[in-house]
């Protein structure tokens, strides 16, 4: 069967894995499956769909230590082009939610094949009705939003940090500080990766150890010794000699815009 679906399932019990990855498996309009025991690997898998092929859907269950399937499809369903989600799990009551973040369904435990069949139905019409919108032999996907968010440990739980959310980035050796608005979270990761990563999105570098959100810069304000400061309502920056003017042209630019944050 031509143009059949590329499936991710995630769920950290194996013998669910392995259960609900064969019931795919055995549906003649189903062309690979792709198992994830966790929610970190599931992103990573989706991450490099660029280099595999994008997920058609993703079949996530709720239930799971550190990030939760519920707390995965609400990241997923921000991409450039998220899988249909579809969540699987033994409690109702969750229902209210996972649409809320955009499910297509929502299959209770143990699935059933009839069930099963209706869920991957309804996936094949969306799809297809997606494909049929672009010309043959151009990929409707975008590139995916890499380190659109960030896991960060926090006593033995994952939690994941918006980019949206950080007003600046601290260097600490092999590790960076994100400040939010609500507090600091320490993450294992050069500077320059997330550098590279959140240039196009308003970041930029204020000093060798500080990556800044330009948009979060509500004044400049000159310390104690006559060194420049950001001042952002997650704290000061130090902003160097060297950079000063290329970022005073910068919060030029996004006050012309209206974006920065102290004008909205």
């Amino acid at each position: 069967m031509a143009d059949r679906l590329r499936v991710l399932v995630v769920d950290d019990v194996a013998p669910a894995l392995d259960e609900l990855c064969g019931m795919l498996r055995d549906s003649p309009c189903v062309g690979e499956v792709v198992p994830a025991a966790d929610a970190v690997t599931a992103l990573r898998l989706i991450q490099a769909a660029d280099r595999d092929g994008p997920f058609d859907a993703a079949f996530l269950d709720i239930s799971m230590p550190g990030m939760d399937g519920l707390e995965l499809g609400s990241l997923l369903s921000r991409l450039a082009d998220p899988p249909e989600i579809v969540f699987v799990t033994a409690f109702e009551e969750h229902a209210v939610s996972a649409y809320g973040v955009g499910a297509l369904d929502y299959l209770l435990k143990p699935v059933s094949t009839e069930r099963l069949d209706g869920a991957l139905a309804r996936i094949r019409r969306v799809v297809g009705a997606s494909r049929e919108e672009v010309p043959t032999g151009v990929r409707a996907a975008e590139p995916v939003d890499q380190l659109a968010a960030v896991p960060v440990e926090l006593g033995g739980r994952t939690r994941w940090v918006r980019r949206d959310d950080v007003r600046f980035v601290e260097a600490q050796g092999d590790y960076v500080r994100l400040h939010t608005r609500g507090g600091s979270h320490l993450l294992r990761m050069p500077i320059s990766r997330l550098e590279e990563h959140w240039a196009d999105h308003g970041y930029t570098r204020v000093h060798r150890s500080f990556l800044l959100d330009v948009c979060s810069v509500l004044e400049l304000r000159s310390d104690s010794g006559g060194g420049l400061l950001a001042h952002t309502d997650a704290g000061d920056v130090p902003v160097s000699r060297r950079h000063a003017r290329a970022l005073r042209d910068l919060l030029l630019d996004a006050a012309t815009r209206g974006d920065l944050r102290g004008a909205r």
